[in-house]
């Protein structure tokens, strides 16, 4: 049996062999989740350990988050295990997994994005309220010139996704704690998705700008409780497209 993660040397020289190489920052977890899907199936067997997550990010030039959310991905197909104590484990590709595995994928996805909405409802509202008390001119400024980006993109029939990520990051910058800003850091790949997801819905872009609006509005008139109330109404509208989509 080849224990990788006690001969990261040997892993390094075969990723170099099998292709394995720096990954482009546009769904990041995605690629690496197929690289390393390809790496697997090629040269390791059913037993054999991964590299620690430090290991893999350094090699493949991404953030630790994302080989965490790629090891989500190939856990959810039955490929690898995490085992406690162990490390990530290659599965033996049982004859249900290679069959059909979609249906099973289906529901453990619905639940994650579940439970990451339930999670952006408990940490936004809070965000934008606390933002609403924080936020300086500079801040205000900031969110005014991405939501103008948004609504020219999306007056021009594009999703401005990458506006709708900064517009949420913003407020989290606003809101002057560093604890939040560093587990929105964590999270900012999952919650990129959901974005894209729901804003892939008919009339959701338009919705989108209008929630934005709303909340920025109440950031400027330093409403805390109109920003938390507007920011949960957002959600909750994403949360509708997103699950009624998967």
């Amino acid at each position: 049996m080849v224990w990788l993660a006690d001969h990261f040397g040997e892993f390094v020289q075969a990723a170099v062999k099998t292709g394995l190489s720096a990954v482009r920052k546009n769904r990041v977890h995605e690629e690496v989740a197929r690289q390393l899907e390809i790496f697997i199936l090629k040269e390791l067997k059913p037993g054999d350990k991964l590299p620690a997550e430090r290991e893999l990010a350094t090699t493949l030039g991404v953030s630790r988050s994302s080989i965490r959310d790629a090891m989500r991905r190939l856990e959810l197909v039955g490929l690898v295990e995490p085992r406690q104590g162990s490390g990530t484990v290659v599965l033996e590709m049982s004859h249900e997994t290679l069959v059909s595995p979609l249906a099973n994928v289906i529901a453990q996805k619905r639940q994650m994005v579940h439970e990451l909405l339930e999670f952006r409802k408990m940490l936004e509202p809070g965000m934008a309220a606390r933002a609403a008390e924080h936020a300086t001119s500079e801040d205000v400024a900031r969110m005014e010139e991405i939501l103008d980006r948004q609504e020219q993109k999306v007056g021009g029939g594009g999703l401005a996704i990458e506006e709708d990520t900064e517009f949420h990051y913003c407020i989290a910058t606003a809101a002057r704690n560093s604890v939040v800003l560093k587990v929105v850091d964590v999270v900012m790949d999952l919650l990129r998705e959901t974005r894209s997801r729901s804003l892939q819905t008919a009339g959701r872009p338009q919705k989108s700008l209008a929630g934005h609006r709303r909340i920025l509005n109440a950031i400027r008139r330093r409403d805390a409780e109109a920003a938390e109330s507007a920011m949960r109404q957002h959600i909750r509208d994403i949360e509708k497209m997103v699950l009624d989509k998967l």
